[in-house]
């Protein structure tokens, strides 16, 4: 009898613990909708990397000599293509300049690397004013990035990345250091 009151207690308890630290919903991450018309204007622009969370730490080795990094995303002169542009400043001070072109996928709210077709990337609104994520899928990882419009967004947009992409069971957690002065974009 005692082990039977003490499973229902323990069982009652689980769900009590579930109910108050369940994961908060997926809805947190919504789907930016991509098209030519929505997807342009407002996430045209300059952005900064601050964080990046994936199940391991593999996932994120691209950026472990990273210090800053900042973006510009552009519309191409070719329909559903954009240009990013990134100057990457290394933990030993040196810029790196990068382009890669996005293909908005039809019908889709997805973008394509162009000369990566396992590549896949998917934009999400983020709580952060300024913010936005995107969840990009390859072969072999995955991973969710936090960007902004500032290269000092408040902590709590930090925590609040890292406190949801734990949630979904990402174990690993990067936050770039931004001592360095971010490289110009100008000159790549």
């Amino acid at each position: 009898m005692f082990h039977q009151i003490w499973a229902a207690l323990l069982y009652l308890y689980g769900i009590l613990l579930t109910s108050i630290y369940q994961c908060p919903e997926h809805s947190q991450l919504t789907t930016l909708r991509v098209n030519e018309k929505e997807f342009t204007e407002p996430h045209l622009g300059q952005w900064y990397f601050i964080a990046g969370a994936a199940p391991t730490k593999e996932e994120l080795a691209t950026f472990a000599s990273v210090d800053n990094i900042v973006f510009n995303m552009a519309a191409d002169s070719v329909p559903r293509q954009l240009q990013l542009h990134a100057a990457i400043r290394t933990k030993n001070g040196l810029c790196v300049p990068r382009r890669w072109t996005y293909h908005l996928t039809e019908g889709s709210t997805d973008l394509r690397t162009e000369g990566r077709p396992d590549m896949k990337t998917e934009l999400f609104s983020s709580s952060c004013p300024d913010g936005i994520v995107l969840k990009e899928t390859g072969q072999g990882y995955q991973r969710f990035l936090f960007y902004n419009r500032l290269p000092h967004p408040p902590e709590k947009c930090v925590e609040e990345f890292q406190s949801l992409t734990s949630c979904l069971d990402f174990k690993a957690f990067l936050v770039t250091p931004r001592n360095q002065e971010a490289c110009g974009l100008s000159s790549i």
